[in-house]
């Protein structure tokens, strides 16, 4: 007969799992990827490296399931921003606002999840992410352009660019922020990687670590021309972020 786990025991297992997530999201917003070895992260979490394997088969399916978890935040966090907004246009600005100031805030982590070298799996995901994101904005600009607020475009094709355009000038700053470099890769060139950094942001809350944060002078004025050249790009006016 198969041995059937009883309730207690799943939940015992289920508990340790979302404790080594929560370990593993931590480890990434301190070291990145090449930092969250199934060893550091079992350590992190207080188990031995063997249990792990009863949660994931190896370091590529955990670093999916930790990549889901965080840009899960990002998503919610995204939808409700603009569910705050009351027109089309103000929603992808809240999109972007919100996407890019997240990013800004927790740079290490923002960088291991658009621009760091990663298993193949976790590229898929960023493909899976990034459309996420321009759907968001391919459905608000059909809205806009439906009520004749922005001139007739292809909404999913302006979306990706715009994706695009955000992530890879976001990929700069999250570079240079203290503590980002990959050890043997030059800032630049990973943040150069084609398809990388074309979307997603950090988790706030979960980074916790104290790491270095971006020049104020990127917050303060990355954010807001991001936001303008959006609204430009779109072809409709930019009252509110000149």
């Amino acid at each position: 007969m198969a041995y059937r786990r009883t309730p207690a025991v799943q939940a015992r297992l289920d508990a340790q799992r979302e404790a080594v997530l929560q370990s593993a999201v931590g480890l990434l917003a301190e070291r990145g990827y090449g930092g969250c070895t199934m060893a550091a992260v079992a350590d992190r979490a207080g188990i031995a490296t063997g249990s792990l394997y009863q949660h994931f088969s190896g370091k590529a399916e955990l670093s999916v399931q930790l990549f889901r978890r965080v840009v899960t935040h990002e998503i919610d966090a995204v939808n409700a921003a603009v569910a705050r907004q009351d027109t089309p246009r103000r929603r992808i600005a809240a999109v972007v606002e919100t996407f890019a100031a997240r990013a800004l805030r927790a740079p290490r982590l923002a960088y291991a999840l658009l621009v760091e070298p990663a298993d193949a799996v976790v590229d898929e995901e960023r493909l899976v992410f990034r459309r996420a994101f321009r759907d968001v904005i391919a459905t608000e600009i059909a809205a806009a352009v439906a009520s004749g607020e922005l001139p007739e475009q292809d909404p999913v094709l302006t979306a990706a660019a715009l994706v695009g355009a955000v992530g890879e000038a976001l990929a700069g700053p999250l570079a240079a922020a203290p503590g980002t470099a990959v050890p043997g890769t030059a800032a630049s060139g990973a943040a150069a990687t084609p398809g990388a950094a074309e979307t997603g942001a950090a988790e706030t809350g979960a980074a916790g670590t104290g790491a270095a944060e971006p020049e104020q002078s990127d917050k303060t004025t990355v954010v807001p021309a991001l936001v303008s050249f959006t609204l430009r790009a779109l072809g409709g006016r930019d009252d509110s972020y000149a």
